[in-house]
């Protein structure tokens, strides 16, 4: 069973449990699959559906942080509590450790020596860690071990 279909499956059970919020937060993920099948005029993959996900979980956190901001903590649980019925469908993410070994091999791979050199550490980082690690963690853990 595809990502895709595993989704709708959870919907439809989410229905029938009446778990609105759930059924809700799955329906907007689902929306977003559409939305680019229509768009872009293809069947999409399960790594494209990996990469849809971590994009709404970004946008999540971007909101969270402004909701912080303006004292809004109902829209910040809300905004949580969507993050948490999408986490479950991402790959197991990388450990600190395992990021940074992980790095350590690219860093080897690629010769970087410098913070000069970060571009060609997070190029290949990007494509080999992809779904498992978000952009931004690896970014402040390759800044770290370059300098």
């Amino acid at each position: 069973m595809s990502l895709k279909e595993q989704i709708n499956t959870d919907i439809k059970e989410a229905m029938k449990a009446k778990d609105n919020a759930k059924r809700d937060a799955l329906r907007l993920l689902s929306s977003a699959f559409k939305q680019i099948e229509v768009d872009e005029r293809k069947e999409l993959s399960d790594d494209d559906v990996v990469k849809i996900i971590q994009k709404q979980i970004k946008q999540r956190n971007d909101a969270i942080e402004q909701y912080q901001t303006a004292g809004r903590d109902d829209l910040v649980e809300k905004e949580s509590s969507e993050i948490a019925y999408y986490e479950p469908y991402l790959p197991k993410q990388l450990s600190d450790d395992e990021l940074s070994a992980a790095l350590k091999e690219i860093i080897a791979k690629t010769e970087a020596a410098s913070m000069k050199d970060i571009g060609k550490v997070m190029g290949m980082a990007s494509k080999e860690l992809a779904g498992k690690v978000d952009g931004k963690r690896i970014n402040e853990c390759a800044k770290a071990l370059l300098s």
